[in-house]
């Protein structure tokens, strides 16, 4: 696969969930530093060189919605979201084929403290090498946001449940894992407790 094919990608911001371990509400609205948790994502993606963008939204839709209102992105509604986060991925691939993407980059709703410049090297690896799947790591274990070329939407579309693109990640062969400086691709927020120690860590940083 040339280079020059590489060079539509987008973004998939996964906000649908339910955020049942949240004591709070919906922790894609709680907010660090004034902005909701959702919108951090959402402005990361936009900042960054992909070609556009989608959050596929489903519990409080309208909520998440208007957190992310006047940023340049689409928005997806999965009436689905209470089988998991899987059919969000679906609603993503669906959008990604019919915009022409080369490849889709999966940004989960809740992990607002991913660095612009983590998605640019996630991105830079894909254009410039072979891989299909490009995985970040941050001292040796693996996190998130994923990319994944279009070649694998098909599969991505018949995962089930909460599952995400783990199988894929972890049997294709052209799959690079790509050291990161950043402790912002583990700090998914579940808790209160995980809202408050992740914005402690990145205050101190």
């Amino acid at each position: 696969m040339s280079s020059q094919r590489r060079t539509k990608i987008g973004g998939v911001i996964l906000a649908a969930g339910q955020s049942s371990r949240y004591e709070s509400g919906n922790k894609l609205l709680a907010t660090v530093d004034g902005t909701a948790v959702v919108r951090h994502v959402a402005e990361t993606a936009c900042k960054s060189s992909l070609s556009d963008a989608v959050a596929v939204l489903g519990y409080e839709g309208v909520a998440v919605a208007e957190a992310l209102e006047d940023l340049s992105l689409s928005a997806q509604h999965n009436d689905e979201y209470a089988t998991g986060q899987s059919a969000s991925v679906r609603h993503g691939v669906e959008f990604a084929r019919s915009a022409g993407w080369d490849a889709a980059l999966f940004l989960l709703g809740d992990m607002p403290f991913v660095r612009v410049e983590t998605i640019e090297e996630l991105l830079e690896a894909y254009r410039t090498g072979t891989a299909t799947v490009v995985v970040p790591e941050h001292e040796g274990r693996r996190g998130n946001p994923v990319l994944f070329d279009n070649c694998h939407f098909d599969a991505l579309a018949s995962v089930s449940g909460d599952r995400g693109g783990r199988e894929i990640i972890e049997t294709t062969e052209r799959t690079a894992f790509i050291e990161v400086e950043d402790p912002g691709v583990h700090w998914d927020i579940d808790t209160d407790a995980d809202l408050a120690e992740f914005a402690d860590r990145h205050d101190s940083l």
